[in-house]
């Protein structure tokens, strides 16, 4: 089976942290800025940055429609932290004008762990991941609800942090932060079965 190609959104944020772990879990990892270069993709990545900068760098970019359109048909994602407001349905605390890709039927809370200076490290324990994963929690949202078709992976605390809906997956925490590939892989996996 050829390697996955999976683009990381280069609007904001962490890419290049995101770019070395697919490529560690043996994936083709390339940045996204264009529409063109969407197209080119199998799978996406949503890094974490700001939500709000990448809610309008994406409408400047002109990728929020065709972004909206890949994930609503079906093309694999995954957002952490910042990324995983983006996939969210709705946001409880939107600031004016911030939009979100949306994908998964969840309710999002930004900054909700706390500010910048309030950032920790936990372990998690993700299902389907035999140990706990390393989460770097900076300005970390965290899932308020979810609907029935979401699947809870991990809470920290009695607050949701990773969740997964059909081909969309989102933590609240940065797995690229910690050199730990896990939760990489288990989305190369999710593009190939996809492919």
């Amino acid at each position: 089976m050829s390697t996955p190609v999976i683009g990381v959104l280069a609007l904001q944020g962490d890419v290049r942290e995101h770019l070395i772990a697919l490529a560690a879990a043996d994936a083709v990892a390339r940045p996204v800025r264009r529409p063109e270069e969407l197209a080119e993709v199998d799978g996406l990545v949503i890094p974490g940055g700001e939500s709000t900068t990448i809610s309008k760098l994406a409408a400047l970019f002109g990728l929020m429609e065709p972004l909206r359109e890949r994930i609503a048909a079906g093309m694999p994602v995954y957002g952490t932290c910042a990324g995983l407001i983006m996939l969210a349905d709705k946001i409880l605390d939107p600031r004016s004008g911030q939009e979100t890709f949306g994908g998964i039927d969840m309710i999002v809370r930004r900054n909700a762990f706390g500010r910048q200076n309030e950032s920790f490290e936990a372990g998690v324990t993700v299902a389907g991941i035999d140990t706990p994963v390393e989460g770097v929690f900076i300005r970390a949202p965290w899932v308020e609800s979810v609907g029935a078709q979401v699947e809870v992976l991990a809470e920290h605390e009695g607050h949701i942090v990773a969740v997964r809906q059909g081909r969309a997956l989102a933590t609240s925490f940065h797995p690229e932060l910690t050199g730990d590939h896990r939760i990489h892989e288990l989305f190369v996996d999710m593009v190939r079965a996809e492919r």
